[in-house]
């Protein structure tokens, strides 16, 4: 009908690909802290564009009939509008679950990304593409209740993770009907295909939380350190510790030098957000060349109160740790972890030391 019209539909999945491409590179630069009004915002507005896109497309596709230069226009450019909403919504949500410093954290959404570029190939079909965006709006929602409900409630652990399930199932119960009262008919040969994918992307987040798999967010590790001694003087904190070595810009883990008897010390940040409350424990382990397992050292608790731009600041030590390989989980104490940082300590003199202010 319209030569534009054919070309826009001939790449159409290509033109959604780099809408959804476009979304990550605008967002990762955009975003500050999780409890912000400006970010609320912008993932309340990008949840409800990717909620109205599917609403009206699936009208729009129950109304064939009409054929108006704007309707078919609308028609075309829906698609790629709901995959460039779905792109911010996942940089944004990969950008605060990757704050979690732990890569076991981050994961899952990586998967799910490369699952997003590879289905969009494969479902052309309407009715596919409307199980398929359900879906994907579902997991949005989800993603965003999990780490928005603790913002809210000021509390974090399983009862706010179920309550954010809850509010997720809620919303997402909301547009079915809403759907259902647009296209009765259309909707019932998919109904049960849009809700069985809906509980399996619920099941699956359970699982991976339950496993200690999701990090525990809104908490965010904001900074970690390895030093010799940390003193607090007023607002900030001293540390005294080695210059990094060359290895560690390569991603090795850091060496410190330590004399036998002489404590090493790990600071950390974590960012929570205003109002919430919750404990930390910092979990010292020790790589066991013999057995090849990380031996437990110790456990050390410490409380933390939400609010502080750049975390809670604390800090644990380790006195006389043996020569080798050692790491520190910033977890919190049901074991999901925040972060996690590894060293080598080797027997030796103490080179020379530098100070740096932590505030």
């Amino acid at each position: 009908m319209y030569a534009w019209l054919h070309v826009l539909r001939s790449y159409e999945r290509h033109i959604s690909a780099f809408a959804m491409a476009g979304g990550f590179a605008f967002d990762n630069a955009a975003y500050g802290r999780v409890d912000h009004p400006v970010t609320q915002t912008l993932l309340i507005v990008y949840l409800g564009v990717a909620g109205l896109s599917i609403v009206l497309l699936h009208f729009l596709e129950m109304h064939q009939e009409w054929q108006s230069k704007f309707v078919v226009r609308l028609r075309g450019y829906l698609p790629a509008l709901t995959q460039f909403v779905f792109g911010s919504l996942w940089s944004a949500f990969l950008v605060f679950y990757a704050r979690s410093g732990a890569f076991s954290g981050s994961w899952p959404f990586l998967i799910l990304l490369s699952a997003i570029f590879i289905c969009n190939e494969v479902f052309r079909q309407y009715h596919a593409r409307l199980i398929f965006t359900s879906t994907l709006f579902f997991f949005a929602l989800l993603s965003y209740a999990i780490f928005m409900v603790p913002v809210f409630t000021h509390t974090i652990g399983e009862l706010t993770f179920l309550l954010s399930g809850a509010a997720a199932v809620a919303v997402f119960a909301l547009l079915l009907w809403l759907l259902g009262r647009l296209g009765t008919s259309a909707l019932g040969k998919v109904r049960w295909q849009i809700a069985g994918g809906a509980v399996a992307v619920y099941a699956t987040v359970n699982l991976l939380y339950f496993l200690n798999v999701l990090p525990p967010l809104p908490l965010a590790l904001q900074k970690t350190g390895l030093f010799h001694s940390i003193e607090r003087a007023g607002d900030v904190y001293v540390a005294t510790g080695e210059a990094p070595s060359w290895t560690a810009w390569l991603g090795f883990p850091p060496v410190i030098h330590a004399e036998p008897g002489e404590p090493i010390y790990v600071f950390s940040a974590v960012f929570a957000p205003i109002k919430l409350s919750t404990t930390i424990v910092h979990h010292w382990q020790r790589y066991d060349s013999a057995t090849g397992k990380w031996l437990t050292v110790q456990r050390v608790r410490y409380d933390i109160i939400g609010g502080r731009q750049k975390g809670y600041r604390g800090y644990t030590k380790k006195t006389g740790p043996r020569e080798g390989l050692w790491r520190v989980d910033i977890d919190l104490e049901d074991g999901r972890m925040i972060g996690r940082t590894e060293f080598t300590v080797i027997r030796d003199n103490v080179p020379s030391l530098q100070k740096t202010m932590l505030d």
